[in-house]
């Protein structure tokens, strides 16, 4: 008898509207998992172009070279020794490094191969300069000075070079923000027409509660946490591909698109994201599920407002 009141006296279990699990539905997983995956992958892609100029812009700014060109009638050891003298006495200058004969001609075996002579060749020798951080030298009077006592004597700072790296990240950005904005305004249809779908098929039960008095906002409600919840799971399958690939990318150093760790690090600064990134992903996948749950919502009040 005290079981039987119990069980008059539990709280009946309050039934979703939309069935959780359906064919419609796992359908839409799938889909916001390749759109997620996508838009991971772009994202991914940017931070990565992004970290890697800026590694390059860093190391640019921190060092300029010297080139001095072998000239008739001048010694060109005599030069380098005065041209190394003269940035040495520059403010803002860490230090200064010669390169030497050997080192000059390791620099043109990729093209000219090795254990070929070059004392016949007009092969000029390269000045390292490394520059005090926040407290670059003035290029443009060092140049000047350089071009008077040693005229074969030029000067390198990797203005346009950094120049054209920045352009290029911008560019990344650029490119890799119109590619999410794609993702996201096709996962935005996809649960459109997920929703409507939804809703047709559960029209009679929208219909009951319609005429029991129930609001459009609590509707709306059930429709945009089956959503959120179909959205995140879909967003953590893809984003989870996303990140396990990067790790996989970042463990291998670039060696599954066939190129060699030192090359891939070059290119990319390793294929790591970081904590950063990682986290950048994380925070797309919500926001993925929440875009899902706002979409629904959205257009099951859209609906019901034109029913009614």
């Amino acid at each position: 008898m005290r079981g039987l009141t119990g069980l008059v006296r539990r709280k009946p279990r309050e039934t979703p509207i939309v069935p959780r699990s359906s064919i419609a539905g796992s359908a839409l997983i799938a889909v916001v998992a390749i759109m997620t995956f996508l838009a991971s992958l772009t994202t991914g892609a940017v931070v990565l172009v992004v970290g890697a100029a800026a590694e390059w812009q860093s190391d640019v700014s921190r060092e300029v070279t010297v080139q001095v060109r072998p000239m008739a009638g001048r010694d060109l050891d005599v030069d380098v020794v005065r041209a190394v003298e003269i940035v040495r006495a520059a403010p803002g200058v860490a230090s200064v490094r010669a390169q030497d004969k050997a080192e000059s001609a390791r620099l043109l075996e990729p093209w000219l191969g090795s254990g070929l002579s070059l004392e016949s060749l007009p092969v000029p020798r390269l000045i390292v300069v490394q520059v005090t951080p926040g407290r670059p030298p003035d290029f443009a009077a060092l140049k000047t000075r350089l071009a008077v006592e040693v005229p074969g004597a030029t000067l390198d700072d990797h203005r346009g070079f950094s120049r054209r790296l920045r352009a290029m990240a911008d560019t990344a950005v650029a490119v890799g923000l119109a590619i999410l904005g794609l993702v996201m305004a096709a996962t935005v249809l996809s649960v459109a027409f997920a929703t409507r779908g939804a809703m047709a098929t559960n029209r009679p039960t929208v219909e009951v509660l319609h005429f029991i008095g129930a609001k459009d906002a609590y509707v709306a409600g059930q429709f945009m946490r089956h959503f959120l919840f179909l959205g995140l799971q879909g967003g953590s399958i893809g984003g989870g591909a996303a990140v396990v690939l990067f790790l996989l990318l970042g463990l291998a150093g670039g060696r599954l698109f066939g190129l060699g760790g030192a090359d891939a690090a070059a290119l990319f600064g390793g294929a790591a994201l970081g904590i950063g990134g990682y986290l950048v992903l994380l925070v797309q996948v919500a926001l993925v599920g929440l875009v899902t749950a706002l979409t629904s919502r959205r257009v099951v009040k859209a609906t019901l407002k034109a029913v009614g």
